[in-house]
């Protein structure tokens, strides 16, 4: 079944543009949250919370920091529709959680293609920018920047969204 990727920077309307086509695949679609709780944070918690209100009571939410493949395996379907947000997250959950990211990226990309159920990933872009000023800052961009490269080349279709208006950059026909 197709994979969708969507790319696109902090608060370029990448995730409303992943709810809305999951919803349009499916009444009950199957939202796989990747966010840490951080319980000391706030802000960070109010985000997680209007992000709960604004979907609504129609999707399934699973929360998940870092088993991603065990969850999608695990709901996968033939009529299943699951949006994943997002990826560039569940790397950061990696990495603090000392897991190899190479492994974890191909396990991911090769479990992708074999999945019976529509999957949208949301990622950020994070190499447009400004280099980052340290080691560790440029190590993930450029990790992710590595995974957004290996889901590309796996995935249907590749969106690219600036300002809440997306760019179709790959479409695959089968």
């Amino acid at each position: 079944m197709p994979i969708t990727l969507i790319l696109g920077g902090a608060r370029s309307g990448k995730s409303s543009r992943a709810e809305a086509l999951a919803t349009s695949m499916s009444e009950h679609p199957i939202y796989i949250a990747t966010a840490p709780m951080i319980d000391h944070d706030h802000e960070w918690l109010a985000r997680i919370e209007q992000h709960r209100e604004e979907r609504g009571l129609h999707w399934r939410v699973i929360e998940e920091t870092l088993e991603l493949t065990r969850v999608l395996q695990a709901e996968d379907g033939a009529e299943s529709v699951m949006l994943i947000d997002c990826l560039t997250l569940w790397l950061n959950n990696l990495i603090f959680a000392g897991r190899t990211i190479e492994e974890e990226a191909e396990a991911l990309c090769e479990l992708l293609p074999q999945l019976k159920g529509e999957v949208i990933l949301v990622a950020n872009e994070v190499g447009m920018g400004l280099v980052p000023e340290n080691e560790e800052g440029r190590a993930f961009r450029d990790a992710q920047g590595r995974l957004n490269q290996r889901l590309a080349a796996t995935a249907d279709r590749v969106e690219f969204v600036a300002a809440g208006i997306p760019l179709c950059l790959k479409e695959r026909n089968n």
